[in-house]
């Protein structure tokens, strides 16, 4: 990589702007969210935990099946502080387990901000500012459903709709972007 904007452009273009990965979150707390509706929070709650261990997996999956590279450059050293940011995000995912045995919501909201945190990652290692937004949006929302008092349904239900009307305008702009540089 010759500079930080070869990186980002390197990961825009591997993970589609990280468009299918916010697609699939989005659909995990949607499976979160209906667990809650059908059996229970607590079997919910590992619905999230076990279901995000395949966000990434099946991000990839998906993109290699929509014929996007599904990946990252080896050298991009960007990569590097991907696996930070999960990591970091999987050292929190205790602390809001330890949230549940308070209230069951309070896990939900907890993990809304714990991803609105990774999600800001997300600004320096795409380069783009949107995600910002989104890392905002997802902690005003917890932080919005923890002051309301709302339980785990609407909580999961809100961070999954956030996550797929986001995911799916990003992946509609990469598109655009693709579309717009292949005229060019």
């Amino acid at each position: 990589m010759q500079n930080l904007q070869d990186a980002q452009q390197d990961m825009r273009d591997g993970y589609a702007y990280g468009s299918i990965g916010i697609i699939v979150s989005g659909l995990v707390w949607f499976v979160s969210c209906l667990t809650v509706y059908f059996y229970s929070s607590q079997q919910a709650i590992w619905t999230l935990i076990i279901g995000g261990m395949f966000i990434y997996p099946l991000g990839t999956l998906i993109e290699k099946l929509l014929g996007h590279r599904g990946g990252h450059d080896k050298a991009n050293p960007l990569g590097n502080l991907a696996m930070e940011g999960t990591i970091w995000m999987i050292m929190c995912i205790p602390l809001a387990y330890g949230l549940s045995f308070i209230k069951t919501e309070w896990f939900f909201q907890g993990m809304m901000m714990i991803i609105a945190g990774r999600y800001l990652t997300f600004a320096s290692i795409y380069g783009m500012r949107l995600y910002w937004g989104l890392g905002a949006l997802l902690g005003l929302s917890a932080y919005g459903l923890f002051s309301m008092g709302a339980g785990d349904f609407t909580s999961a239900l809100t961070c999954g709709i956030i996550e797929m009307v986001f995911g799916t305008g990003v992946y509609v702009l990469f598109r655009y972007d693709k579309q717009k540089n292949a005229i060019s």
